[in-house]
Order: structure tokens, then sequence, then C-alpha cells
């Protein structure tokens, strides 16, 4: 019998107990009083970033950096990206200084090696190569390559930064569970065009401004799309997970078996290769990547990595301001909600708004108005949640450099690739 998590949680779920898990844990509501980011980056050699840095350094590099005492969670990607998570935090500013004394303890460390962090959301030189070998790793890939080569690309050369919100008060209003599950989703367009910063793909121009965004709505739609919006979030969600294929069914030895079309509920129906406990649901949850996925608090998982030492505290900033200010999210709820014409029927992020918002950022006129609204909104509610002047100033140079002439970072790549001026 596999040993990975079977202690206390080894006893065969039911149906019913699996649903009732899901509703329970996936939306904790209450007051939305904390804050969370994680931090992915490309780590590429410091004086030559278009030189693949081979596996072997970066794990000398890597080991180093294990003995760092760091307030965040270190961990690394299948084809070497570095993640810092950091912890719940009870204020915007609180998480920024966190995470930003921890990517100053990590930046040293990794010059010291000749390395540097990289904010970009796909690498623009490098194919795809994957340093970790793990069953989690193996089986993941097994699983995509069924697929497509979207998959191998994401897991390997790709990086983002993710917010994490909570869900949200039970009762309706700006800040009820069920009004943010809805503005994420339509906000969320609008911030992966914001941001977008990954137009190109093995040194080629790829036709889309967050090539990154592009490869997850080219994966399985089952584990990659939001669901449906025509439920309640809390069943939508649960029917959504029950409903999603296993990707691999873990093993003490050897490597993890990987069903073809097997559904979470599917399993515990059949019992088969063997009953699913409570650590299976957990595990399965981690494989199922939505563009907003709830795991007791929201995860918003769209934005690409942004350029410079401090371009991640602007989606940050801008985005905890309209969640968690009344006042913003009740204005910034108004200003997006006519997307869903535009969005239909079909989930985020297949949809043609979220495609327009891949392909075409800030270019696409809809998506520029609720862009320069949204970011007009957050300037104003940033000093009402305690953000300090400096991150206004980040926000607003970034307003004014990007979002104003309907621009994006991805914009900034592709002229620098061809010579030109970023800025014209």
């Amino acid at each position: 019998m596999p040993s990975d998590g079977f202690t206390e949680e080894g006893t065969p779920l039911g149906e019913d107990d699996a649903e009732d898990l899901l509703r329970g844990i996936c939306f904790k509501t209450g007051p939305p009083r904390t804050v969370g980011v994680e931090l992915e980056w490309l780590v590429h050699d410091l004086r030559s970033p278009e030189r693949a840095v081979p596996a072997h350094r970066l794990k000398e590099a890597y080991e180093g950096l294990r003995t760092l005492h760091l307030e965040s969670a270190l961990t690394f990607e299948p084809g070497g990206q570095l993640e810092l998570s950091s912890p719940p935090a009870a204020s915007l500013m609180e998480c920024i200084t966190t995470t930003a004394a921890d990517l100053d303890t990590v930046r040293p460390a990794l010059r010291t090696a000749g390395l540097a962090l990289a904010g970009l959301g796909q690498d623009p030189w490098h194919s795809p190569h994957r340093m970790l070998r793990e069953p989690r790793y193996d089986a993941m890939e097994t699983y995509l390559d069924r697929i497509g080569p979207a998959g191998r690309a994401m897991m390997r050369t790709t990086a983002s930064i993710q917010v994490c919100l909570d869900a949200g008060h039970e009762e309706p209003g700006p800040l009820g569970y069920g009004r943010r599950w809805q503005l994420a989703h339509l906000l969320g367009a609008v911030l992966v065009a914001a941001f977008a910063n990954s137009p190109m793909s093995e040194r080629r121009p790829t036709g889309w401004r967050s090539t990154r965004q592009a490869m997850w709505a080219q994966l399985d739609p089952a584990r990659t799309a939001a669901p449906s919006a025509r439920y309640e979030p809390r069943a939508a969600w649960a029917a959504h997970a029950l409903d999603a294929p296993v990707m691999c069914i873990r093993a003490e030895k050897g490597p993890w078996p990987v069903p073809d079309g097997l559904t979470f509920r599917e399993w515990i129906r059949s019992g088969l290769p063997r009953p699913p406990v409570r650590a299976d649901l957990d595990y399965h949850l981690t494989t199922l990547f939505p563009p907003v996925r709830p795991r007791g608090h929201l995860e918003l998982r769209m934005i690409d990595a942004q350029p410079g030492e401090d371009g991640w505290m602007v989606p940050l900033a801008v985005t905890t301001a309209l969640f968690d200010d009344p006042e913003a999210s009740e204005t910034v709820y108004r200003t997006v909600k006519p997307l869903a014409e535009t969005a239909g029927s079909l989930p985020a992020p297949r949809n043609l708004l979220w495609a327009n918002a891949a392909r075409h950022a800030l270019t696409d006129p809809e998506l520029h108005a609720a862009a320069i609204a949204c970011f007009a909104v957050a300037q104003e509610a940033l000093p009402r949640i305690g953000a300090t002047r400096a991150v206004q100033d980040a926000v607003a140079a970034f307003n004014d450099r990007y979002v104003v002439p309907g621009r994006c970072p991805a914009d900034d790549l592709r002229a620098s690739v061809n010579g030109k001026d970023p800025r014209t």
C-alpha cells in the first residue's frame, strides 16, 4: 500500500464525503484579512541571459539557496524556475516587505553563482529542458504529452505571479465570496492584458503577447478551465474537481500510474486500482490549474512574471486594492461586468475575452478601456489600504508607461529584440 500521506486518512473516500470536503475546504469565508503572493522566476546566466544554464550549475546554486533563512517557502519548478511563496500577510505592505526582504537575500546568493532572476512569463530564448526528476513530474509530463507540446513548455519555460486573497464574506455584497469569484474571472482577463510579458519562444515571436496564457488555453480544459459559471461557486467547484481526470495515482515505489480518462468521481466509484483516500483528493486538487483556484483562499494564476527587480509589486498592489477595498471592489465590478458579453458561455481561459487578452493585450479597445478604469480605481484605493508612496508611485509609473498608451511589457521585449526604442 502506498505510504505517501496514508496514515490517519487511510479510510476509503465516499462520493458524498468528497463533495462535502470540497465544499468545505475550498471556500473558507470570512472578512478579507490576508494577502499572499507566489513569485516564479526564470533563472538565467548573469552576463549572458540568452545562453542556457546547465542543470548541474542550477542544482549547485539551489543547494546553496536552501541554507538561507527566508520567510517565504522556496521551491523549484521542473525547468529550474525558482518560486518564492510568501506566508499569509495581514496587509499588502506586510506582504511586500516580507517578500522583498527574501528577494534581497536570494539575489546576492545567485549572483555569487553567476546567475540572476529574470521576470519573464515565457523564456524567449531556450527550448524546454526538464531539470527535476520526480515521480510527480514524470507523471505530469506523461499526462500532458497526450494532449500536445504545450504542456512541456508550460512546465519548463514559464513563470507567473500568483496573487492569493481571502475568499470573502459568506453574505452578498462587494466582498462576498460569490461576487469575488465572479470578479476574478472577468478582471482576470484585464490582468492578463495589462501585464502580458511573454511574446516570444525559442527566439521567435509567437503572435501572442502572453504566450504563457495561450499555452494554458491549449491544455486539457477539464484541468485548466474555470468551472461552469451557471452554478453557485461551491457546487460548481465540487462538481468540476470530481469530474476532472485523475492526473496520476501516487505509489510508494516505481513510476506513478497515469490513467487515461479516469475522473476522480469514477475512481471513487470503482475503487480501482485502489480506493482513493483523503490524501488522494488533496493531491488531486494540486493538479488542477484553472485561472482562479480556490484553496481556502482564491489563487489568481493568470499574471505573467514582470520585468525589473520590483515589477512584481505592481500586479500584487493593483489586484489587492481592487479586491479588498470595498469601494474599489464595487466600482471595478461594475466596470468589468460588461466584459461577460464578450466572454460568452465558454469558461476562462478558453473564451474570446481571454483569447483577446493573451493575443492583443491592451491593443484591444475593450480591454484597454477596462484597464484604464481599473487602474484609476486601484490608484484611488491604494492609500486606503495602506500602500506606501513608493508602491503608489510604482503603480502610477506602470499606468503611465503601459496602460494609458495601450501597451504592455511584452511590447518592450519585442521592440528590444527588433532593435527599436521600447517606448515607441
